[in-house]
């Protein structure tokens, strides 16, 4: 399988000037690429992939306008183009139903105003030297922060420029799976905002997981720099450094809640053969006003997917339940099933009219959400219902910089 290993990288600032311009002539060539598809798109011509890539880089090399994308490597040029390629067709083939999963918009053209630019090299564009340094092709050799060792060696590497002006180099490698023992335990995950999430097992056994809440802990210093930010006059260099500050304190946040759902994943991953979760709208859950902000500071979607990325590393299965499964409303109580008309938001605890018995809400769930998706797996008659692999993401554990 596939995965991400991130590094913090020390560029000088002669580096940190040519990174600028490959991340300026990728940004250009995107945005080349996005133009000539969607103008052959108007005008109903079939354009080849290599045509475009011709298009936009070889001839373009040569005009006065683009000369100047001879300074970088081509390499970074080429996978920028098969990067507008991939945003292209993931959105033709969502609209036409061929790509499951959430709707993919139209690609958009990147802007020299996003503080967070990347490009990405094959392995005939960078190397890993003896000395332990990255060297880059037409930047030369960079100085690492080697936080651990890769594991095998890199197939690609994205250098990444993040809001608060660090750098990092994010390598691909291929990681053999390794099973964890297996162990005759399952368990039903519910997710909430007062406490990130609730598990019930098939030994009888609850557990909380706290929701650390870590963006609430830091609103207060976010909004003083916020202030002192809009205080600056737009366009100088104070404003600039009130900007890295409060992309600093962001950037502490994610590190964070990062962490966290790595360590209680892992947890969860190590303790059950079989975790069920619930597959929940967090897309729509959001556009509630009152408690969108707290839906994303618990990061849902985040840890559900770290949970399936660990649970295909050591040999666990990982199975969502519908989400119009009621499982707040529903009694868990094995003879009985009775199903609530409403339950407010605000009521932690409930009596089921039908059996008297009172149930904690969160609990209540994670057992509803546990015994139906074991029925649900069951009747699934050997059919994989495991995840499948995926590609390597970009948000796993890693070095844990200093702010410089």
């Amino acid at each position: 399988m596939q995965l991400r290993y991130r590094y913090r990288i020390e560029p000088t600032p002669a580096q940190q000037a040519m990174l600028a311009r490959v991340f300026g002539c990728t940004r250009v060539v995107f945005n080349d690429a996005l133009r000539v598809r969607d103008e052959a798109y108007h005008a109903g011509v079939k354009v080849s992939d290599s045509g475009i890539q011709r298009r936009v880089i070889t001839l373009a090399k040569t005009t006065e306008e683009r000369a100047w994308l001879s300074e970088v490597s081509s390499v970074a040029l080429v996978q920028s183009v098969n990067d507008s390629r991939r945003a292209w067709r993931n959105f033709f083939d969502s609209a036409s139903g061929r790509r499951r999963g959430r709707r993919v918009g139209r690609p958009r053209f990147k802007s020299r105003k996003d503080h967070r630019q990347s490009f990405r090299l094959t392995r005939n564009g960078f190397s890993v030297r003896a000395n332990g340094r990255l060297f880059v092709a037409k930047v030369g050799e960079v100085r690492v922060r080697w936080s651990r060792d890769l594991p095998s060696e890199p197939s690609s590497v994205t250098i990444i420029r993040e809001p608060d002006g660090h750098y990092y180099a994010s390598f691909v490698v291929e990681v053999a799976p390794t099973p964890l023992p297996v162990v005759d335990r399952e368990t039903g995950v519910d997710l909430g905002i007062a406490r990130l999430a609730t598990t019930a097992a098939t030994d009888g056994r609850r557990s909380d997981i706290e929701n650390p809440k870590h963006l609430r802990r830091k609103l207060r210093k976010l909004a003083r720099l916020e202030r002192e930010k809009s205080r600056r006059q737009k366009g100088s260099a104070n404003r600039d450094k009130s900007r890295r500050k409060v992309a600093i304190a962001h950037n502490e946040v994610a590190r964070a809640r990062r962490d966290y759902h790595h360590k209680q994943a892992l947890a969860l991953v190590r303790d059950n053969q079989v975790i069920h979760v619930e597959d929940l709208n967090i897309v729509g859950m959001v556009k509630n006003r009152r408690l969108a902000r707290a839906i994303s500071d618990a990061g849902w979607g985040q840890f559900v997917r770290i949970i399936g990325e660990k649970a295909d590393r050591y040999g666990r299965t990982v199975h969502a339940v519908s989400r119009w499964l009621a499982s707040s409303k529903t009694c868990s109580t094995p003879d009985c099933g009775h199903v609530l008309d409403e339950l407010p938001l605000q009521i932690r605890q409930w009596r089921c009219p039908s059996c008297e018995v009172i149930h904690d809400r969160d609990h209540n769930a994670a057992k509803v959400i546990l015994a139906a998706s074991r029925a649900e797996r069951l009747n699934a008659c050997g059919a994989r219902v495991s995840p499948q692999p995926i590609a390597a993401v970009g948000v796993e554990a890693g070095s844990t910089p200093t702010a410089a």
